[in-house]
């Protein structure tokens, strides 16, 4: 006698309650036997054909999206499983295209997640080779600290450093570069085996008399008796090349002076551009605190130095650091009046109404401490397009608009009484 599947399945279903009962006959246990076997849930596995052509899918979207310099999407689709060193037919990789590209923060994103630091292109080159061609000083100082191999030979002959002259341009950005790579110690006396030139060699001939200079002065410089003295002198009086010499010369690049100021904070209080260029490249800390509670970041408020803000802002700096007053950077900029800066960190997203242990933000320091004329005009225009609370008061309760009036700052005032 031959029973269906669903029968056999019920007369099961019935035994095992039986049992758990005790095996006593009087037990009831109302049995609905499915009325197909089809309709019992089951979770599909996905076959490695259909995995691999996933992957491929997100390994492509990964790499456009490193064209695109889209670091969001590309933080998305790794999470997903995109592979950061997954190279197309060219050679590419997420990772070796910030790498030629100059793009930092999506560079930062592949070392974080598994890059393959030495990985090459089609040009057997690395990383570093590439950024080096382009002038990306800021790729090759983190490629350098990610433990890069420095002195790699491509295909055509060169190293990274013969690949800035011999390639590069002779302007401020490959400057850097050159100082960058010297201060990460690549060599700086090998022939090239196509061209059969050293770097300096190669500067001469093509008459780049810059990176000439500064491959002169680092190659014939003696090794300093303390190179972290070396290095913060070098950074007060703005001598870029001394500051890669020092480095190279295995200087602390955070080490301190008798007032606790690191060479980055020397060169952002005295507006050493070139010499904060390689110091941000190398690693240098925009937050270190001297002993009057300034960080390099803190004293371009002061200072008013857009440009030294835009070369701290690659080493991402804390905006809510407080200064011995306990303001931020925008705060002591406003009382100043340092139009461009103010326009400048408002798109930085620091916290414009903060307010320091006067009670005043950046918006009441720019009127009480202010003269009222076109520059502070302008800083309060600016800070107000930028979402400051112009009704903030002070600790006696004293608003922006009322230190204005009381002052006679006319134009400030109707500044703030405008909605």
């Amino acid at each position: 006698m031959s029973h269906s599947p669903h029968a056999v399945l019920a007369t099961l279903l019935v035994a095992l309650a039986l049992t758990a009962c005790g095996g006593g006959a009087t037990a009831t246990v109302p049995v609905q036997p499915p009325t197909s076997l089809a309709q019992t849930p089951t979770t599909p596995v996905p076959t490695p054909t259909t995995r691999s052509a996933e992957l491929t899918t997100l390994n492509e979207g990964l790499r456009a999206a490193a064209w695109a310099n889209d670091v969001t999407e590309a933080r998305r689709l790794i999470t997903l499983g995109a592979d950061v060193n997954a190279k197309d037919e060219t050679q590419q990789s997420a990772y070796l295209i910030a790498t030629s590209e100059g793009y930092l923060d999506l560079l930062r994103l592949t070392l974080a997640h598994g890059a393959q630091v030495d990985d090459k292109d089609s040009w057997n080159g690395t990383g570093l080779i590439r950024a080096a061609e382009r002038g990306h000083a800021l790729v090759v100082g983190e490629l350098l600290r990610a433990g890069i191999n420095r002195d790699h030979i491509n295909r055509i002959g060169y190293q990274a450093i013969h690949e800035a002259v011999w390639l590069g341009d002779d302007t401020p950005e490959y400057a850097t570069t050159v100082r960058v790579l010297a201060a990460g110690g690549v060599e700086l006396d090998r022939r090239s085996p196509s061209a059969e030139l050293t770097p300096l060699e190669m500067a001469r001939q093509i008459g780049h008399t810059g990176a000439a200079g500064i491959l002169e002065t680092i190659t014939s410089a003696a090794r300093p008796a303390d190179p972290d003295a070396a290095l913060l002198q070098a950074a007060e009086v703005g001598d870029a090349n001394a500051v890669a010499i020092a480095l190279r010369a295995g200087a602390n690049i955070e080490a301190r002076d008798a007032h606790d100021r690191t060479a980055l904070l020397l060169a952002a209080t005295y507006d050493q551009i070139p010499v904060a260029n390689v110091l941000v490249a190398m690693g240098a800390s925009p937050n270190a605190l001297d002993d009057r509670h300034d960080t390099p970041w803190l004293v371009t408020g002061v200072t008013g130095s857009v440009a030294m803000l835009e070369a701290l802002l690659p080493a991402n700096p804390d905006l809510k650091i407080r200064n011995r007053f306990g303001g931020l950077s925008p705060i002591p900029a406003s009382e100043r009046g340092h139009i461009d800066y103010v326009r400048r960190v408002v798109l930085t997203g620091v916290d414009l109404n903060h307010v320091n242990d006067l009670g005043w933000t950046a918006l009441l320091e720019a009127v009480i401490l202010g003269d009222g004329g076109p520059n502070h005009q302008e800083v309060v225009q600016i800070l107000l397009a930028a979402g400051a609370d112009r009704d903030i008061a002070d600790r006696a309760g004293v608003s922006a608009l009322q230190h204005a009036e009381q002052r006679g700052q006319n134009e400030v005032a109707r500044l703030l009484r405008q909605r």
